[in-house]
């Protein structure tokens, strides 16, 4: 197991933040291997389904995002972790879902926010190659959950009445 991060919770001012870019310098780099790498440790020991780097103090635009069946989500669907550096959501379906959301920064707390089922997300990877991606249900709940990290935005400002 890599090395585990203190998690910010709710009130903390740098989750409250706008998160900085990763620069091009930055791209490829010793630190954002360390820190992606202790980001996905520290998912993983809370049973998380992504984490987003502010959430662990860093205000740089790095997210995780992972599903997996785990004892907080038992019914999410199975994918391979993908780190997204600098995600922007490029499009979002008109059709949306109403889902339950908890978040690591937001102890024992769960509520229904409403999403949109489908997004489509440009990131680039951990050495800057740009990728486009597709994702609809509970994976496209995740990137819009953990890109609202990264705009200072937590879950329980979106709940539904």
């Amino acid at each position: 197991m890599g090395t585990l991060l203190p998690v910010a919770q709710k009130g903390e001012g740098v989750l409250a933040l706008k998160a900085s870019v990763i620069s091009q310098a930055e791209f490829n780099s010793q630190w954002l291997y360390q820190l992606t790498e202790a980001m996905h440790a520290t998912m993983l020991e809370r049973n998380g389904v992504g984490i987003a780097a502010p959430q662990v103090y860093i205000s740089k635009r790095v997210i995780i995002v992972a599903s997996k069946p785990n004892p907080r989500y038992p019914d999410a669907p199975e994918m391979s972790p993908i780190i997204m550096i600098n995600p922007e959501i490029v499009w979002m379906s008109e059709q949306e879902n109403l889902g339950e959301e908890g978040c690591l920064s937001v102890q024992n707390e769960r509520g229904s926010v409403r999403r949109a089922n489908e997004i489509q997300v440009h990131y680039f990877d951990l050495d800057g190659t740009k990728f486009e991606l597709r994702l609809s249900g509970f994976p496209a709940r995740i990137v819009q959950h953990e890109v609202d990290h990264l705009n200072g935005i937590l879950f329980v400002e979106r709940l539904s009445e």
